[in-house]
């Protein structure tokens, strides 16, 4: 990989090894069974089930909903012909709302959804601010909700649960990374560039930001990082002057953050008018897609981040039937863009759901919904999610792989995401890496 002029950050990646390690690390998982869609076999026709989705479409975490309308596509068509659970016939309403990137609006669509168009099953999806919220007013009303893309800690501890709670919800049910992902890739990861180990870390005064302050901060440490930490900040500062200057001060060459997009792209541009160039600069919560770093123009190449999602992931859509890969070429012919790693997760969520709908007798007992998700086994974009097998009876955590974003020569897109190895040992094969990571 060709290392960025404005951060000399440089790790050795192979598409192809990755694609092998992926696809033996699949060997033997069995699809779940999500039922069968309707047929003239069908011998009575019951209700139509309601499907609720929020996402933020708009406001600071936009780019998460960018490839909405494309799943959601997918989603409607699989489920065009019903679903038939017990002999009857079912059929099936995908309702989608704008979580507007704002907990209060995501409380309230929420709220509409369930009282206003009584949803059977609810999905949610793309940090703290909106899946909370969503899964808050789920918990509270009794209706099975589904959500993801949120660190696990973050939704689960961030919603008051406790370390000691082995299932601290009876409707709401999630799956996600967590900061034993982060910190296996970011320690997988650092080692391939010389520092002086010191972490300089903006971490805000939020769910995330909190979570990841409690949790990663420490193991960071035992590792042997020095965590140089300026303290929580608000979400929509716009002057950044101080934390830079303290980096500097301190000889920060490794940089990690989890904000809002909005105050990443502030603090870049600050930090090159101000001289702060790190050997590595790790960004979560933003730098995930195209859109995103492709905003920053010529300070965007050379910066680590993480996938939860590529279309190498060797895994298929239990419902829709299409493979990672033809999810991203499916994206990129029809709306015109670059894959974005938010399509496996997204589609992921219709995966559960109808695997859970068609788990019980009744889809429209809500409770019974609720228990069986806490069962399931499916095979999604993302991976075999299997609940029970997690970190507690609500979670399954999910792994992340990083890499880094680096000019094209020659290409479509101006950027590419190119997943790391680690360079130092080439007969270490993927495969073991991605065990570390929780594949």
């Amino acid at each position: 990989m060709t290392n960025s002029p404005e951060i000399p950050l440089s790790f050795s990646a192979s598409r192809r090894s990755l694609l092998r390690a992926l696809g033996a690390g699949v060997t033997g998982l069995g699809l779940a069974a999500c039922g069968k869609l309707a047929d003239d076999g069908a011998q009575a026709t019951g209700s139509t089930l309601k499907i609720g989705f929020v996402s933020p479409r708009t406001g600071p975490a936009a780019s998460f909903g960018e490839p909405d309308g494309y799943v959601l596509s997918l989603a409607r068509k699989a489920f065009a012909g019903g679903l038939t659970i017990g002999g009857t016939r079912y059929d099936l309403q995908i309702i989608d709302r704008d979580g507007q990137s704002n907990p209060q609006r995501g409380a309230q669509v929420a709220n509409d959804l369930i009282n206003s168009d009584g949803v059977d099953l609810m999905l949610a999806t793309s940090t703290p601010e909106t899946v909370n919220p969503v899964s808050d007013a789920c918990e509270a009303a009794g209706v099975p909700c589904i959500s993801t893309v949120v660190p696990w800690e973050a939704w689960y501890f961030g919603r008051g649960a406790k370390p000691e709670d082995k299932q601290a919800f009876k409707y709401t049910y999630h799956f996600c990374f967590g900061v034993e992902q982060f910190h296996q890739a970011y320690t997988h990861l650092w080692p391939q560039v010389p520092t002086n180990k010191k972490v300089g870390v903006m971490w805000p005064n939020d769910s995330d930001g909190n979570a990841i302050r409690a949790a990663l901060g420490p193991l960071l440490a035992k590792d042997g990082y020095t965590i140089v930490d300026p303290g929580a900040y608000t979400d929509g500062t716009n002057d950044f002057s101080a934390q830079i200057a303290k980096f500097k001060a301190e000889g920060v060459e490794i940089f990690n953050t989890f904000p809002i997009p909005p105050d990443f792209a502030t603090f870049w541009r600050q930090a090159a008018q101000q001289g702060f160039r790190p050997k590595i600069a790790q960004i979560a919560k933003t730098g995930l897609f195209p859109s995103q770093v492709e905003a920053l123009g010529d300070i965007g190449a050379g910066l680590a981040s993480a996938a939860y999602w590529t279309p190498a992931y060797p895994y298929t859509s239990a419902l829709t039937k299409v493979s990672s890969k033809e999810l991203a070429d499916g994206y990129q012919n029809e709306a015109g863009k670059q894959w974005n790693q938010q399509l496996g997760p997204s589609l992921a969520l219709f995966d559960v759901a109808a695997a859970a709908l068609q788990a019980v007798t009744d889809p429209k007992d809500r409770a019974a919904v609720a228990k069986a998700i806490g069962t399931l086994d499916v095979q999604t974009p993302v991976g075999r999610l299997q609940w029970g097998t997690g970190p507690n009876g609500n979670v399954v955590a999910t792994p992340i792989l990083g890499g880094q974003w680096v000019r094209t020569t020659g290409g479509k897109y101006p950027l590419d995401f190119v997943l790391c190895e680690n360079s130092s040992d080439p007969n270490v094969p993927v495969a073991a890496r991605l065990k570390a990571y929780g594949a």
